[in-house]
Protein backbone atom coordinates (compact mmCIF):
# COMPACT_ATOMS: atom_id res chain seq x y z
CA UNK A 1 0.00 0.00 0.00
CA UNK A 2 2.81 2.43 0.88
CA UNK A 3 4.47 1.99 -2.52
CA UNK A 4 1.21 2.47 -4.46
CA UNK A 5 0.35 5.61 -2.51
CA UNK A 6 3.84 6.96 -2.96
CA UNK A 7 3.52 6.70 -6.71
CA UNK A 8 0.26 8.60 -6.86
CA UNK A 9 1.09 11.15 -4.15
CA UNK A 10 4.15 13.22 -4.98
CA UNK A 11 5.07 16.82 -4.45
CA UNK A 12 2.15 18.15 -6.49
CA UNK A 13 -0.43 16.58 -4.19
CA UNK A 14 1.37 17.93 -1.14
CA UNK A 15 1.37 21.41 -2.58
CA UNK A 16 -2.33 21.20 -3.47
CA UNK A 17 -3.14 20.14 0.10
CA UNK A 18 -1.07 23.02 1.44
CA UNK A 19 -3.15 25.55 -0.44
CA UNK A 20 -6.32 24.39 1.35
CA UNK A 21 -4.74 23.88 4.79
CA UNK A 22 -5.80 25.67 7.94
CA UNK A 23 -2.82 27.92 8.53
CA UNK A 24 -1.25 30.09 11.20
CA UNK A 25 0.74 33.27 10.79
CA UNK A 26 4.44 32.54 10.27
CA UNK A 27 7.00 35.23 9.58
CA UNK A 28 9.26 34.85 6.58
CA UNK A 29 12.83 33.86 7.37
CA UNK A 30 15.01 36.82 8.32
CA UNK A 31 16.98 38.71 5.69
CA UNK A 32 19.47 41.01 7.39
CA UNK A 33 19.61 44.68 6.48
CA UNK A 34 22.27 45.25 9.13
CA UNK A 35 26.01 44.56 8.95
CA UNK A 36 27.64 41.50 10.41
CA UNK A 37 29.97 42.08 13.34
CA UNK A 38 33.53 41.57 12.07
CA UNK A 39 35.69 40.85 15.12
CA UNK A 40 38.91 39.65 13.45
CA UNK A 41 41.07 41.52 10.95
CA UNK A 42 42.41 39.92 7.77
CA UNK A 43 45.78 39.12 9.31
CA UNK A 44 44.20 37.20 12.17
CA UNK A 45 41.92 35.29 9.82
CA UNK A 46 44.85 34.34 7.58
CA UNK A 47 46.82 33.05 10.58
CA UNK A 48 43.90 30.87 11.69
CA UNK A 49 43.40 29.55 8.15
CA UNK A 50 47.11 28.75 7.79
CA UNK A 51 47.26 27.00 11.17
CA UNK A 52 44.12 24.96 10.43
CA UNK A 53 45.60 23.60 7.21
CA UNK A 54 48.88 22.91 9.01
CA UNK A 55 46.92 20.89 11.56
CA UNK A 56 45.20 18.90 8.81
CA UNK A 57 48.48 18.23 7.01
CA UNK A 58 50.75 17.45 9.96
CA UNK A 59 48.41 15.94 12.57
CA UNK A 60 45.38 14.90 10.54
CA UNK A 61 41.94 13.64 11.54
CA UNK A 62 40.57 10.20 12.33
CA UNK A 63 37.81 8.50 10.31
CA UNK A 64 36.99 5.52 12.53
CA UNK A 65 35.36 2.24 11.45
CA UNK A 66 34.81 3.61 7.95
CA UNK A 67 36.99 1.94 5.28
CA UNK A 68 34.89 3.53 2.55
CA UNK A 69 35.78 6.99 3.78
CA UNK A 70 39.46 6.10 4.01
CA UNK A 71 39.37 4.85 0.42
CA UNK A 72 37.70 8.05 -0.78
CA UNK A 73 40.34 10.17 0.94
CA UNK A 74 43.20 8.09 -0.44
CA UNK A 75 41.81 8.38 -3.96
CA UNK A 76 41.54 12.16 -3.48
CA UNK A 77 45.25 12.44 -2.61
CA UNK A 78 45.29 12.39 1.18
CA UNK A 79 47.92 10.54 3.22
CA UNK A 80 45.97 7.68 4.83
CA UNK A 81 47.60 5.48 7.48
CA UNK A 82 45.43 3.18 9.55
CA UNK A 83 42.42 5.42 10.42
CA UNK A 84 44.37 8.70 10.35
CA UNK A 85 43.83 10.98 7.35
CA UNK A 86 46.36 13.73 6.73
CA UNK A 87 45.10 16.22 4.18
CA UNK A 88 47.67 18.11 2.08
CA UNK A 89 47.50 21.88 2.27
CA UNK A 90 44.93 23.22 -0.16
CA UNK A 91 43.15 19.91 -0.85
CA UNK A 92 40.21 20.43 1.51
CA UNK A 93 39.75 24.01 0.31
CA UNK A 94 39.69 22.84 -3.28
CA UNK A 95 37.14 20.11 -2.53
CA UNK A 96 34.67 22.41 -0.75
CA UNK A 97 34.46 24.73 -3.74
CA UNK A 98 31.67 22.54 -5.13
CA UNK A 99 29.48 23.03 -2.03
CA UNK A 100 26.72 25.60 -2.72
CA UNK A 101 26.93 28.98 -0.98
CA UNK A 102 23.17 28.88 -0.40
CA UNK A 103 20.27 26.53 -1.03
CA UNK A 104 16.52 26.24 -0.64
CA UNK A 105 15.06 23.81 1.87
CA UNK A 106 11.58 23.05 0.64
CA UNK A 107 8.65 22.72 3.05
CA UNK A 108 5.50 20.77 2.20
CA UNK A 109 3.79 24.15 2.31
CA UNK A 110 5.79 26.00 -0.36
CA UNK A 111 5.12 29.34 1.35
CA UNK A 112 7.23 28.11 4.26
CA UNK A 113 10.27 27.01 2.30
CA UNK A 114 13.48 28.68 3.51
CA UNK A 115 16.62 30.01 1.87
CA UNK A 116 19.73 29.02 3.84
CA UNK A 117 22.79 31.16 3.19
CA UNK A 118 23.65 34.70 2.13
CA UNK A 119 22.12 37.39 4.35
CA UNK A 120 19.38 35.07 5.62
CA UNK A 121 18.71 33.65 9.08
CA UNK A 122 16.47 30.59 9.61
CA UNK A 123 15.35 29.86 13.18
CA UNK A 124 14.81 26.27 14.40
CA UNK A 125 13.98 24.95 17.90
CA UNK A 126 16.03 23.02 20.47
CA UNK A 127 17.49 19.65 19.48
CA UNK A 128 18.29 16.51 21.43
CA UNK A 129 17.42 16.77 25.18
CA UNK A 130 16.31 13.58 26.95
CA UNK A 131 14.39 15.54 29.59
CA UNK A 132 11.52 18.03 29.46
CA UNK A 133 10.23 20.48 32.04
CA UNK A 134 6.94 22.28 32.56
CA UNK A 135 5.19 23.94 35.47
CA UNK A 136 2.83 21.03 36.06
CA UNK A 137 5.17 18.04 35.85
CA UNK A 138 8.57 19.50 36.64
CA UNK A 139 11.66 17.82 35.20
CA UNK A 140 11.05 14.38 33.74
CA UNK A 141 12.04 12.06 30.91
CA UNK A 142 10.53 13.12 27.59
CA UNK A 143 7.71 11.16 25.97
CA UNK A 144 6.30 11.01 22.47
CA UNK A 145 3.36 13.09 23.65
CA UNK A 146 5.82 15.79 24.75
CA UNK A 147 7.50 15.61 21.36
CA UNK A 148 4.22 16.05 19.49
CA UNK A 149 3.30 19.00 21.68
CA UNK A 150 6.62 20.69 20.93
CA UNK A 151 6.03 20.21 17.19
CA UNK A 152 2.60 21.79 17.60
CA UNK A 153 4.08 24.73 19.54
CA UNK A 154 6.69 25.18 16.83
CA UNK A 155 3.99 25.21 14.18
CA UNK A 156 2.00 27.81 16.15
CA UNK A 157 5.03 30.06 16.84
CA UNK A 158 5.03 33.02 14.47
CA UNK A 159 8.75 33.79 14.57
CA UNK A 160 9.97 30.20 14.18
CA UNK A 161 10.66 29.22 10.57
CA UNK A 162 11.58 25.56 11.01
CA UNK A 163 10.09 22.54 12.82
CA UNK A 164 13.53 21.19 13.75
CA UNK A 165 14.46 17.57 14.43
CA UNK A 166 14.78 15.79 17.77
CA UNK A 167 13.08 18.58 19.72
CA UNK A 168 13.22 16.19 22.68
CA UNK A 169 14.15 12.51 22.89
CA UNK A 170 10.95 10.46 23.42
CA UNK A 171 12.27 7.82 25.80
CA UNK A 172 8.99 5.88 25.93
CA UNK A 173 9.53 4.68 22.33
CA UNK A 174 12.25 2.12 21.46
CA UNK A 175 15.53 3.69 20.31
CA UNK A 176 15.44 1.87 16.97
CA UNK A 177 11.88 3.05 16.21
CA UNK A 178 11.46 6.51 17.71
CA UNK A 179 12.91 8.27 14.65
CA UNK A 180 9.93 7.01 12.65
CA UNK A 181 7.43 8.55 15.07
CA UNK A 182 9.38 11.80 15.25
CA UNK A 183 9.56 12.17 11.48
CA UNK A 184 5.88 11.31 11.17
CA UNK A 185 5.04 14.03 13.71
CA UNK A 186 7.06 16.69 11.86
CA UNK A 187 5.56 15.71 8.52
CA UNK A 188 1.92 15.58 9.65
CA UNK A 189 1.58 18.02 12.58
CA UNK A 190 3.43 20.87 10.88
CA UNK A 191 4.00 22.09 7.34
CA UNK A 192 7.28 23.87 8.13
CA UNK A 193 10.67 22.44 7.05
CA UNK A 194 12.15 19.69 9.25
CA UNK A 195 15.30 17.67 9.95
CA UNK A 196 16.12 14.01 9.35
CA UNK A 197 17.54 11.35 11.67
CA UNK A 198 21.31 10.88 12.06
CA UNK A 199 21.53 8.24 14.82
CA UNK A 200 22.20 5.45 12.30
CA UNK A 201 22.70 5.38 8.52
CA UNK A 202 19.63 3.16 8.16
CA UNK A 203 17.56 5.80 9.98
CA UNK A 204 18.89 8.45 7.63
CA UNK A 205 17.69 6.26 4.77
CA UNK A 206 14.27 5.95 6.43
CA UNK A 207 14.19 9.75 6.54
CA UNK A 208 14.91 9.95 2.82
CA UNK A 209 12.29 7.29 2.07
CA UNK A 210 9.61 9.05 4.13
CA UNK A 211 10.48 12.36 2.50
CA UNK A 212 10.00 10.60 -0.84
CA UNK A 213 6.46 9.70 0.22
CA UNK A 214 5.76 13.26 1.38
CA UNK A 215 7.26 15.15 -1.57
CA UNK A 216 7.66 12.52 -4.26
CA UNK A 217 10.84 10.54 -4.94
CA UNK A 218 11.93 12.58 -7.95
CA UNK A 219 11.36 15.86 -6.14
CA UNK A 220 13.60 14.73 -3.26
CA UNK A 221 16.43 13.75 -5.61
CA UNK A 222 16.27 17.11 -7.37
CA UNK A 223 15.64 19.34 -4.34
CA UNK A 224 16.69 19.65 -0.72
CA UNK A 225 13.83 18.89 1.71
CA UNK A 226 15.84 18.05 4.86
CA UNK A 227 18.66 19.65 6.83
CA UNK A 228 20.25 17.28 9.35
CA UNK A 229 22.82 17.68 12.12
CA UNK A 230 26.10 15.77 11.79
CA UNK A 231 28.36 16.35 14.80
CA UNK A 232 32.11 15.85 14.74
CA UNK A 233 33.54 14.04 17.77
CA UNK A 234 35.90 16.80 18.77
CA UNK A 235 38.81 16.73 18.85
CA UNK A 236 39.38 15.76 15.24
CA UNK A 237 37.43 12.48 15.03
CA UNK A 238 34.71 11.48 12.54
CA UNK A 239 32.78 8.38 13.62
CA UNK A 240 31.14 5.89 11.31
CA UNK A 241 27.59 6.56 12.55
CA UNK A 242 27.56 10.29 11.83
CA UNK A 243 29.58 9.94 8.65
CA UNK A 244 27.33 7.10 7.55
CA UNK A 245 24.32 9.38 7.94
CA UNK A 246 26.14 12.15 6.07
CA UNK A 247 26.87 9.74 3.23
CA UNK A 248 23.18 8.84 2.91
CA UNK A 249 22.06 12.47 2.88
CA UNK A 250 24.79 13.68 0.53
CA UNK A 251 24.09 10.85 -1.93
CA UNK A 252 20.42 11.89 -1.92
CA UNK A 253 20.99 15.65 -2.31
CA UNK A 254 19.95 16.43 1.26
CA UNK A 255 21.76 18.96 3.44
CA UNK A 256 23.95 18.27 6.46
CA UNK A 257 25.16 20.65 9.12
CA UNK A 258 28.79 19.60 9.67
CA UNK A 259 29.43 20.83 13.17
CA UNK A 260 32.13 20.36 15.81
CA UNK A 261 30.81 19.96 19.35
CA UNK A 262 33.22 22.10 21.35
CA UNK A 263 33.46 22.72 25.07
CA UNK A 264 36.47 25.00 25.32
CA UNK A 265 39.10 23.67 27.70
CA UNK A 266 37.83 20.09 27.36
CA UNK A 267 37.42 19.41 23.63
CA UNK A 268 39.50 22.32 22.34
CA UNK A 269 42.23 24.64 23.67
CA UNK A 270 41.36 27.26 26.28
CA UNK A 271 42.30 30.09 23.90
CA UNK A 272 39.89 31.58 21.38
CA UNK A 273 42.46 31.51 18.56
CA UNK A 274 43.32 27.87 19.23
CA UNK A 275 39.65 26.90 19.30
CA UNK A 276 39.01 28.73 16.02
CA UNK A 277 41.90 26.82 14.45
CA UNK A 278 40.50 23.46 15.54
CA UNK A 279 36.94 24.32 14.49
CA UNK A 280 38.10 25.35 11.03
CA UNK A 281 40.26 22.24 10.59
CA UNK A 282 37.37 19.98 11.58
CA UNK A 283 34.78 21.59 9.34
CA UNK A 284 37.18 21.75 6.40
CA UNK A 285 37.70 17.99 6.66
CA UNK A 286 34.00 17.21 7.19
CA UNK A 287 32.66 19.42 4.42
CA UNK A 288 35.36 18.29 2.01
CA UNK A 289 34.31 14.69 2.71
CA UNK A 290 30.69 15.51 1.87
CA UNK A 291 31.88 16.66 -1.54
CA UNK A 292 33.87 13.45 -2.03
CA UNK A 293 30.58 11.60 -1.51
CA UNK A 294 28.71 13.82 -3.97
CA UNK A 295 29.95 17.00 -5.60
CA UNK A 296 27.50 19.83 -5.02
CA UNK A 297 25.84 18.23 -2.01
CA UNK A 298 24.33 21.03 0.12
CA UNK A 299 26.09 21.53 3.44
CA UNK A 300 26.20 24.03 6.30
CA UNK A 301 29.37 24.94 8.19
CA UNK A 302 28.54 24.54 11.87
CA UNK A 303 30.02 25.59 15.19
CA UNK A 304 28.60 24.67 18.57
CA UNK A 305 30.86 26.26 21.16
CA UNK A 306 30.65 26.74 24.90
CA UNK A 307 33.33 27.40 27.48
CA UNK A 308 33.87 25.46 30.68
CA UNK A 309 33.76 26.36 34.33
CA UNK A 310 37.34 25.49 35.29
CA UNK A 311 36.20 24.97 38.89
CA UNK A 312 33.27 22.59 38.38
CA UNK A 313 33.97 21.30 34.87
CA UNK A 314 30.43 22.19 33.80
CA UNK A 315 29.82 23.90 30.43
CA UNK A 316 28.90 27.59 30.55
CA UNK A 317 26.83 29.62 28.11
CA UNK A 318 26.34 33.22 27.07
CA UNK A 319 30.00 33.94 27.82
CA UNK A 320 32.27 36.44 26.04
CA UNK A 321 34.63 33.71 24.83
CA UNK A 322 31.84 31.70 23.19
CA UNK A 323 30.69 34.88 21.47
CA UNK A 324 34.20 35.59 20.21
CA UNK A 325 34.46 32.11 18.70
CA UNK A 326 31.00 32.42 17.13
CA UNK A 327 31.84 35.80 15.56
CA UNK A 328 35.17 34.45 14.31
CA UNK A 329 33.71 31.29 12.75
CA UNK A 330 31.14 33.47 11.00
CA UNK A 331 33.91 35.40 9.32
CA UNK A 332 35.69 32.18 8.33
CA UNK A 333 32.47 30.72 6.88
CA UNK A 334 31.89 33.82 4.77
CA UNK A 335 35.46 33.69 3.47
CA UNK A 336 34.81 30.08 2.41
CA UNK A 337 31.46 31.00 0.84
CA UNK A 338 29.48 28.54 3.00
CA UNK A 339 26.20 28.84 4.94
CA UNK A 340 26.79 29.08 8.68
CA UNK A 341 25.06 27.40 11.63
CA UNK A 342 25.60 28.49 15.24
CA UNK A 343 24.07 30.17 18.33
CA UNK A 344 20.75 29.49 20.06
CA UNK A 345 18.85 30.12 23.28
CA UNK A 346 21.75 28.78 25.35
CA UNK A 347 21.77 28.73 29.13
CA UNK A 348 23.12 26.57 31.92
CA UNK A 349 20.22 27.49 34.19
CA UNK A 350 17.98 24.77 35.59
CA UNK A 351 14.88 27.00 35.40
CA UNK A 352 13.53 29.67 33.03
CA UNK A 353 14.81 32.36 35.41
CA UNK A 354 16.97 35.50 35.30
CA UNK A 355 20.13 33.50 34.55
CA UNK A 356 18.34 31.86 31.64
CA UNK A 357 17.18 35.24 30.38
CA UNK A 358 20.62 36.88 30.50
CA UNK A 359 22.47 33.98 28.90
CA UNK A 360 19.81 33.41 26.25
CA UNK A 361 19.70 37.08 25.25
CA UNK A 362 23.49 37.14 24.92
CA UNK A 363 23.42 33.99 22.77
CA UNK A 364 20.54 35.01 20.49
CA UNK A 365 21.88 38.50 19.77
CA UNK A 366 25.34 37.05 19.18
CA UNK A 367 23.88 34.77 16.51
CA UNK A 368 22.13 37.61 14.73
CA UNK A 369 25.25 39.78 14.62
CA UNK A 370 27.60 36.89 13.79
CA UNK A 371 25.87 36.31 10.45
CA UNK A 372 24.44 32.92 11.35
CA UNK A 373 22.26 31.46 8.55
CA UNK A 374 20.71 28.51 10.42
CA UNK A 375 20.15 28.80 14.17
CA UNK A 376 19.38 25.48 15.81
CA UNK A 377 18.32 25.58 19.50
CA UNK A 378 16.72 29.00 19.02
CA UNK A 379 14.00 28.25 21.59
CA UNK A 380 13.41 25.87 24.49
CA UNK A 381 16.98 25.21 25.68
CA UNK A 382 17.50 24.71 29.42
CA UNK A 383 20.11 23.12 31.69
CA UNK A 384 22.92 23.06 29.14
CA UNK A 385 20.72 21.35 26.56
CA UNK A 386 19.66 18.45 28.79
CA UNK A 387 16.13 19.82 29.13
CA UNK A 388 13.53 21.11 26.68
CA UNK A 389 11.33 23.50 28.64
CA UNK A 390 7.77 24.21 27.52
CA UNK A 391 7.71 27.57 29.29
CA UNK A 392 11.10 28.61 27.95
CA UNK A 393 10.12 27.44 24.47
CA UNK A 394 7.35 30.03 24.25
CA UNK A 395 9.42 32.67 26.07
CA UNK A 396 12.26 32.27 23.58
CA UNK A 397 9.94 31.96 20.59
CA UNK A 398 8.39 35.30 21.56
CA UNK A 399 11.80 36.98 21.81
CA UNK A 400 12.79 35.74 18.36
CA UNK A 401 10.56 38.54 17.14
CA UNK A 402 13.16 41.04 18.35
CA UNK A 403 15.70 39.47 15.98
CA UNK A 404 13.30 40.00 13.07
CA UNK A 405 12.85 43.65 14.03
CA UNK A 406 16.53 44.34 14.65
CA UNK A 407 17.52 42.71 11.34
CA UNK A 408 15.30 45.15 9.42
CA UNK A 409 17.74 47.96 10.12
CA UNK A 410 16.71 51.63 10.18
CA UNK A 411 14.31 52.79 7.48
CA UNK A 412 15.23 56.12 5.88
CA UNK A 413 12.34 56.69 3.48
CA UNK A 414 10.22 59.84 3.61
CA UNK A 415 7.73 58.35 6.06
CA UNK A 416 10.50 57.18 8.40
CA UNK A 417 12.16 60.59 8.42
CA UNK A 418 8.93 61.87 10.04
CA UNK A 419 9.50 65.50 9.08
CA UNK A 420 5.74 66.10 8.90
CA UNK A 421 5.40 64.95 12.52
CA UNK A 422 8.35 67.06 13.65
CA UNK A 423 6.83 70.11 11.98
CA UNK A 424 3.31 69.41 13.28
CA UNK A 425 4.26 69.03 16.95
CA UNK A 426 7.21 71.41 17.14
CA UNK A 427 8.17 73.11 20.42
CA UNK A 428 4.54 74.05 21.23
CA UNK A 429 3.14 70.49 21.25
CA UNK A 430 3.02 68.36 24.37
CA UNK A 431 3.57 64.98 22.69
CA UNK A 432 3.24 63.02 19.47
CA UNK A 433 0.24 60.87 20.44
CA UNK A 434 -2.32 62.80 18.39
CA UNK A 435 -0.26 63.83 15.37
CA UNK A 436 -1.17 62.47 11.93
CA UNK A 437 2.11 60.55 11.54
CA UNK A 438 1.51 58.60 14.77
CA UNK A 439 -2.06 57.73 13.76
CA UNK A 440 -0.75 56.48 10.44
CA UNK A 441 2.09 54.36 11.83
CA UNK A 442 1.29 53.32 15.40
CA UNK A 443 0.15 49.78 14.60
CA UNK A 444 3.53 48.79 13.15
CA UNK A 445 5.84 51.36 14.76
CA UNK A 446 7.26 49.18 17.54
CA UNK A 447 7.74 45.47 18.05
CA UNK A 448 5.44 44.17 20.77
CA UNK A 449 5.77 41.01 22.82
CA UNK A 450 2.89 38.54 22.83
CA UNK A 451 4.01 37.28 26.23
CA UNK A 452 5.78 39.79 28.46
CA UNK A 453 3.78 42.06 30.79
CA UNK A 454 4.17 45.81 30.17
CA UNK A 455 0.99 46.92 31.95
CA UNK A 456 0.83 49.32 34.87
CA UNK A 457 1.53 47.98 38.36
CA UNK A 458 -2.14 48.31 39.29
CA UNK A 459 -3.37 46.32 36.28
CA UNK A 460 -0.62 43.72 36.71
CA UNK A 461 -1.54 43.31 40.37
CA UNK A 462 -5.26 43.02 39.63
CA UNK A 463 -4.55 40.29 37.07
CA UNK A 464 -2.77 38.14 39.64
CA UNK A 465 0.77 39.59 39.76
CA UNK A 466 1.94 36.88 37.35
CA UNK A 467 5.65 36.44 36.69
CA UNK A 468 7.01 35.51 33.26
CA UNK A 469 7.00 31.76 33.89
CA UNK A 470 3.35 31.91 34.89
CA UNK A 471 2.52 33.89 31.77
CA UNK A 472 4.46 31.33 29.71
CA UNK A 473 2.51 28.43 31.20
CA UNK A 474 -0.72 30.13 30.16
CA UNK A 475 0.62 30.78 26.66
CA UNK A 476 1.62 27.14 26.19
CA UNK A 477 -1.96 26.14 27.00
CA UNK A 478 -3.42 28.80 24.70
CA UNK A 479 -1.27 27.76 21.74
CA UNK A 480 -1.98 24.05 22.18
CA UNK A 481 -5.71 24.67 22.69
CA UNK A 482 -5.82 26.69 19.45
CA UNK A 483 -3.67 24.30 17.43
CA UNK A 484 -5.23 23.00 14.21
CA UNK A 485 -3.41 20.38 12.19
CA UNK A 486 -2.47 21.50 8.67
CA UNK A 487 -4.27 19.58 5.95
CA UNK A 488 -2.51 16.81 4.03
CA UNK A 489 -3.36 14.74 0.98
CA UNK A 490 -5.10 11.63 2.43
CA UNK A 491 -3.12 9.26 0.21
CA UNK A 492 0.19 10.68 1.44
CA UNK A 493 -0.99 10.56 5.04
CA UNK A 494 -2.01 6.93 4.60
CA UNK A 495 1.30 6.03 2.96
CA UNK A 496 3.36 7.64 5.71
CA UNK A 497 1.41 5.80 8.42
CA UNK A 498 1.80 2.53 6.53
CA UNK A 499 5.55 3.02 6.13
CA UNK A 500 5.98 3.66 9.85
CA UNK A 501 3.85 0.64 10.78
CA UNK A 502 5.68 -1.66 8.37
CA UNK A 503 9.14 -0.57 9.53
CA UNK A 504 8.24 -0.96 13.19
CA UNK A 505 6.82 -4.44 12.57
CA UNK A 506 9.99 -5.49 10.76
CA UNK A 507 12.25 -5.39 13.85
CA UNK A 508 12.10 -6.13 17.58
CA UNK A 509 12.14 -3.28 20.09
CA UNK A 510 15.55 -2.08 21.26
CA UNK A 511 16.19 0.46 24.01
CA UNK A 512 19.98 0.54 23.57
Amino acid sequence: MAERARKRGGGGAARRAARTAVSVDTAKYITRNIPNFELLNDEALEIIEYNAETLLEEVGVNFVNNPGALARWKDAGADVRDERVRIPRGLARELIKTAPSSFTQHARNPERSVEIGGRNLVLAPIYGPPFVRDAAGGRRYATMEDFRNFVKLGYMSKWLHHSGGTVCEPTDVPVNKRHLDMLHAHMTLSDKPFMGSVTDPSRAQDSVDMAGILFGKDFVQENTVMTSLVNINSPMTFDDVMMGALEVYAQNNQACIVSPFIVGGAMAPVSVAGTLTQVLAEVLAGIAYSQLVRKGAPVIMGAFVSSIDMGSGAPTFGTPEASQVTYGVGQLARRLGLPYRSAGSFTGSKLPDAQAGYETANSLNMGLLAGVNFMLHSCGWLEGGLVASFEKFVMDADQLGTLHKMAQGIAMDENAQAMDALREVGPDGNNYFDCAHTHKNFKDAFWRSDLLDNKTFETWSEEGARDTSTLATARVKTLLDNYQQPAMDPAINEALSAYVAEKKASMPDSFT
